[in-house]
């Protein structure tokens, strides 16, 4: 029954669905246990104080910098809360993603799940005629990802 997931297009699916479970949970768990309104807010703190940075040391203006780097560790602070923002559903997804992925490895291997429209031997691309799982893995995973981010407000479309 499940040789049937090994080629074409039934593979192509599979893998397909399958990222876009991945993703969508992913997506949720973001959501869920992180505040991306915070998070934007702290990044445009942090975006503003570079850019103020920069425009004090292009001008040399020396009483300007000293009070920007009065707030160095406020902004250092902030960078650690983004960084732990970030991480937080990374460690949780980690373990149970490699576990998948040795699965599929072992189930895949390097076989091709995919065929791409236009893309031919001579090309030089690492895929040839089509996509082996982990190619079309990957290119079905970020699309899910970029989608469900936008749809879930996880990412300022500014």
């Amino acid at each position: 029954m499940f040789e049937i997931l090994q080629n074409p297009p039934y593979a192509t699916f599979f893998i397909l669905f399958l990222a876009l479970i991945i993703s969508l949970l992913t997506a949720l768990a973001n959501r869920h246990f992180t505040d991306p309104e915070k998070t934007k807010a702290w990044r445009k703190e942090v975006s503003d104080w570079n850019a103020q940075l920069r425009e004090a040391r292009r001008n040399k203006d020396k009483k300007r910098l000293e009070k920007l780097m009065k707030k160095q560790q406020y902004i250092l602070q902030l960078q650690s809360k983004m960084m732990w923002q970030s991480t937080k559903v990374t460690l949780m997804f980690f373990v149970p993603l490699i576990i998948i992925w040795q699965i599929l490895w072992g189930f895949y291997g390097g076989r091709e799940v995919a065929y791409l429209p236009g893309v031919g031997a001579n090309l030089p691309l690492p895929m040839g005629y089509g996509a082996s799982f982990i190619w079309w893995y990957m290119l079905c995973s970020f699309l899910f990802g970029i989608l469900f981010s936008h749809l879930f407000g996880l990412v300022s479309t500014e």
